[in-house]
């Protein structure tokens, strides 16, 4: 099934419809779908790398639109409808104990989810759950979603074609590096 959604959403890339596309699955990837927009971005700064900056602005605006609607399923229909996603992606379980203690994190869980690998759609949920502030969300949201599409975008601009196996393959792995070193700078901060 997985596969076949993969398969699906390269082929948007190469439509004249590709920036809708891409802003059709930013939007719902924010809030249920499972294939993320750097599948649709890459190939479409790598076809035209001059557009990079308006497929980045256009993959956060509608991610950011679709956070906060990963936000209200959250907060208005977490019974009928979050359950069932959380349990799709097994965090239903997980999800429970991190309730516990997320309004307290919950500007860098959302900034943090936002730039790695971990699913976004988990943290839109758990936000409108909680209530965490909606302009703090927003806020956080933004931040993050254009960090991650607008780094991706600017090493493509630079780099091209060559660049693509490094970000499908490692960038997660150096988001998440970014994000300990950015945490840990703060807590140091915090200490001293």
């Amino acid at each position: 099934m997985l596969r076949a959604l993969y398969d699906w959403t390269i082929s948007l890339a190469r439509t004249r419809y590709a920036l809708w596309a891409l802003a059709l699955v930013a939007f719902i990837e924010s809030s249920f779908f499972p294939i993320p927009p750097d599948v649709l971005m890459i190939p479409m700064i790598i076809a035209r790398p001059s557009r990079a900056f308006v497929i980045a602005g256009v993959a956060t605006a509608a991610s950011v639109l679709g956070g906060m609607f990963g936000y209200y399923i959250g907060f208005a229909l977490y019974e009928t409808v979050g359950v069932q996603i959380l349990q799709f992606y097994g965090k239903e379980g997980y999800f429970t104990e991190f309730a516990v203690t997320y309004n307290s994190y919950g500007a860098w869980a959302v900034l943090v989810a936002g730039v790695t690998p971990f699913p976004y759609k988990v943290i839109t949920i758990a936000s409108g759950v909680t209530q965490l502030s909606l302009p703090v969300f927003i806020a956080a949201s933004i931040a993050a979603r254009a960090l991650r599409f607008f780094l991706v975008a600017a090493l493509l601009w630079k780099y091209g074609a060559p660049i693509r196996d490094f970000i499908e393959r490692r960038l997660g792995l150096m988001f998440v590096l970014f994000c300990i070193l950015l945490i840990g700078g703060f807590a140091v901060l915090g200490v001293m």
